[in-house]
């Protein structure tokens, strides 16, 4: 099976035809920061990707981290792999000028970060987190905060973590047990453990920066009496340089059926000096922050997944003879034909392909909205901006996540018996990617922040704003590719929405039973916007006979079958959501036993 290959061809369509790369950072001001100097980045990126990732991503697997004594090392090359990748550049692309950032909008690491993910999953996990870390301590820290973390942090000389999880509470922050004693010289001691931390102990950084949820003494209870700390694993010398260890200690790493590269560690805090980012009890607030980039960089995973499941697979069936095409020979003067010709691995195979550059898109359209949001000059584009950005966050997590791990099981399934051995790839692929539908927060929990929190945001303004957006394309572009079903499918949502303003707020479970399909209608229902502004620049190159036509030829047939065989499926999500809670709930506790 061949290695991995960044999809270059498919990135450029959408960034410099679909999205206007050039156009779009002259808006922000950007007019150095163009699309020649951006593919520059995505060659180098797919380069290091391809040639120092890449080869590590099953050795990693097999080696998998070591643990002793609180010491944690990292599988052969990963450590050398970070320091060529701290060498690069790479960790400063998006940082902030004044703290050794390259001063590149947020967006341009998105495909930088499907790459380096796609490549090595597990690897990417430890600069991953680092971003979070970063946006977090400029969003709420002090001045004396950012100028001793923050240049180390975006240099990639210190990695980042997030602290939430403990043994009694996940998603449940309110049951939260980490304390937060304050201290004469204005720090902090925090005691407690936190779990399922990834990358909290490793040897490929001089310094892990640890952002930790704690409760102060006397705070409310529940999550209104959160607090958020920087808890650094070595404290500073006051030069910017580490000194004494912090009373932060590694207990133990998980032992997991995927990400086996990346460790997962149980954090013990004992006593351990933090500093307060943020107003008392607000820390909860202050870590959405951490946890919307965090949930980005998921969906961004699960985009990998998905990719790397597509590309095995397709290799795989180009290669696999096995019977004779339905419609006669394809390959006359071998034994059989290969398997691509037959039409039910061409539905599996056309699945991947399809749903997983309309999820690029997704995810790419979500970045430009977040630079948007950040440093458009315009406030009125600014404030809609940030109404998609947080209305579609838990969208791009959850579709892009499943629908990762669904891509990756089918090209699993594409390989048949093959799949299933350790001898191919594919299996290590499907347990990576199940953690994506778990970690930052499960897709159950992004479903109902959809519809239980940014639904009702603003009086409904986030939800109408993505409305005016795909409408206006309508009215914009009045021979769209794929109109009447797009239109269907808003009609659809626009549905939903009204039934769940209706229902909800009498009735809560009606919200919760409402949920995951709700999310799910949403998703599809974009990405069908996305699919009609892609056929729409392909139709037009290919009329000027402009671009590269096999690739447009493509996008056409493309966007016919996501229209024709999987944007349907909004017909009967919406089916769902108006049925209601009553079959959901109805059991009794007897009915379950019976």
């Amino acid at each position: 099976m061949p290695d991995y290959k960044a999809p270059l061809r498919d990135m450029r369509f959408v960034l410099n035809e679909v999205l206007d790369l050039d156009g779009h950072y002259a808006s922000l001001g950007l007019e150095d920061i163009n699309s020649e100097l951006l593919n520059a980045f995505l060659e180098e990126g797919a380069k290091f990707s391809e040639n120092e990732l890449a080869p590590l991503n099953r050795s990693g697997d097999e080696e998998g981290c070591g643990f002793d004594n609180g010491v944690v090392t990292t599988p052969k090359g990963f450590k050398e792999a970070y320091s060529k990748y701290v060498e690069g550049g790479w960790p400063a692309m998006g940082g902030d000028p004044e703290f050794g950032g390259q001063g590149l909008p947020g967006s341009s690491s998105i495909a930088i970060s499907e790459m380096t993910g796609t490549a090595n999953w597990s690897w990417s996990m430890y600069p991953g987190l680092s971003h979070g870390a970063v946006a977090t301590i400029e969003a709420h820290g002090t001045d004396e905060q950012k100028q001793t973390y923050l240049p180390k942090l975006t240099s990639g000389e210190w990695t980042g973590t997030m602290c939430l999880t403990e043994a009694h509470c996940g998603s449940d922050l309110g049951l939260l047990k980490t304390k937060a004693e304050p201290q004469a010289d204005g720090s902090y001691k925090i005691t407690g453990t936190k779990i399922f931390i990834s990358a909290g102990e490793h040897d490929m950084a001089d310094n892990i920066v640890h952002i930790v949820l704690a409760r102060l003494p006397d705070a409310p209870k529940g999550t209104k009496g959160i607090s958020l700390f920087i808890v650094p694993k070595f404290l500073t010398d006051g030069n910017g340089s580490v000194g004494e260890r912090n009373a932060v200690t590694c207990g133990s790493i998980e032992h997991k059926m995927g990400i086996k590269a990346s460790a997962t560690c149980v954090m013990n805090f004992d006593g351990a000096k933090g500093y307060l980012i943020g107003p008392e009890n607000k820390g909860l607030n202050c870590m959405f922050t951490f946890m919307n980039t965090a949930r980005i960089g998921t969906a961004i995973q699960g985009l990998g997944a998905a990719e790397l499941g597509f590309q095995g697979s397709l290799a795989y069936a180009k290669e696999r003879l096995a019977m004779r095409s339905l419609s006669g020979p394809k390959n006359p003067d071998g034994i059989a034909d290969p398997i691509i010709v037959h039409p039910d691995v061409r539905r599996m195979l056309m699945r991947q392909k399809v749903l997983n550059e309309g999820m690029r898109a997704l995810a790419l359209f979500a970045g430009h909205q977040l630079d948007l949001s950040v440093a458009h000059p315009d406030e009125t584009v600014r404030e809609s901006a940030d109404d998609l950005v947080q209305l579609l966050t838990p969208v791009v997590k959850s579709f892009l996540t499943d629908e990762g791990f669904n891509n990756a099981n089918t090209g699993l399934q594409v390989l048949g018996g093959s799949g299933f051995t350790t001898d191919w790839p594919l299996e290590q692929l499907v347990r990576d990617g199940r953690i994506a539908r778990i970690y930052e927060g499960t897709n159950g929990i992004q479903a109902m922040d959809l519809v239980g929190r940014k639904l009702s945001l603003k009086g409904g303004q986030l939800v109408r704003t993505l409305f005016g957006t795909l409408s206006g394309y309508l009215k914009d572009n009045p021979e769209a590719p794929h109109r009447e079903e797009l239109k269907n499918a808003m009609k659809a949502l626009e549905t939903a929405t009204m039934w769940l303003a209706s229902n909800a707020p009498k009735d809560p479970e009606q919200a919760g039973a409402a949920a995951t399909p709700y999310l799910r209608l949403m998703a599809l229902t974009v990405i069908g916007y996305l699919w009609s502004r892609m056929a729409n620049v392909a139709n037009e190159q290919l009329a000027a006979g402009e671009g590269n036509k096999p690739l447009l030829e493509s996008k056409v047939v493309s966007a016919r079958f996501y229209f024709e065989r999987l944007l349907p499926e909004v017909d009967w999500l919406l089916g769902d959501i108006q049925s209601g809670k009553d079959s959901l709930m109805a059991f009794s506790d007897d009915h379950w036993a019976a």
